[in-house]
């Protein structure tokens, strides 16, 4: 039963686009409403790359072995050269940012506004906010040449997914992805498994995914598979005036 709380966000919200057809004005002005954002993103992020994402939950908390795990790694991948990439929010998101920020690497964020207004965490350099989930998933994987995914949640799991399949459609480069913690994955990997014992999958697609518990060997995996498959460097820092850049934002 849909209750009066629930109510007004929907039609507050800018989910009341996924609830059908509408007039073709207000279709319209919703497309105008994402080029929006898509271009100020694009403008936003132009000079941060390469990246690497670091997916997870949102609800670890400061003393959790995940938090701490999280930290390391943005620590560990930042140190290589690497901006570090999050949805800008709490828990694993913030960790990750953190430790890039105290390492003294570059740390951003794409956070989504919802109803209960997540707010960007505070060790980022640089973060936008997106109405949309399907416009911060897009930007989330754009920059980025590995991706990292820490324990989390239904979102967390839609981000490895989306990340695999544009991998697996050749939409984007073979770019790695590493799924931290064996235990906590433990199911998924088996269920991943199943797939390709029922051939919805092949066994190539397996190696798509590298399982480790180890920061280590994250750092080592993305050496291999990112910076000398692709020759990464830090992208150079080239504003333009005439595209209305100004130095000092970047």
């Amino acid at each position: 039963m849909e209750t009066q709380h629930t109510k007004f966000h929907l039609q507050k919200s800018e989910s009341r686009f996924l609830q059908g057809s509408r007039s073709r004005l207000k279709e319209f002005v919703f497309t105008l409403k994402v080029q929006y954002n898509f271009i100020k993103a694009f403008r936003r992020m132009h000079f941060i790359g390469p990246c690497v994402t670091i997916f997870g939950s949102a609800r670890f908390k400061r003393d959790s072995e995940h938090y701490k795990n999280a930290q390391k790694i943005g620590a560990a991948l930042s140190r290589l050269g690497f901006t570090i990439m999050t949805g800008g929010g709490p828990g694993i998101m913030e960790a990750a940012n953190k430790g890039a920020f105290e390492a003294g690497g570059y740390s951003v964020g794409v956070n989504i506004i919802l109803p209960f207004e997540q707010k960007p965490n505070p060790y980022l350099h640089k973060w936008i906010n997106i109405p949309y989930f399907f416009v911060r998933k897009f930007l989330m994987i754009k920059y980025s040449y590995a991706f990292v995914v820490m324990p989390g949640g239904m979102g967390t799991l839609d981000e490895l997914f989306e990340a695999i399949t544009l991998i697996q459609t050749k939409m984007i480069q073979n770019f790695p992805i590493v799924i931290f913690d064996s235990v906590y994955h433990k199911e998924l990997y088996q269920h991943i498994q199943l797939m390709t014992e029922n051939e919805s999958i092949s066994p190539e697609e397996m190696k798509l995914l590298f399982v480790t518990d180890s920061t280590e060997e994250v750092i080592e995996h993305i050496k291999e598979h990112a910076i000398k498959k692709f020759g990464l460097v830090k992208e150079k820092y080239q504003p333009k005036w005439w595209y209305g850049e100004n130095r000092r934002k970047y």
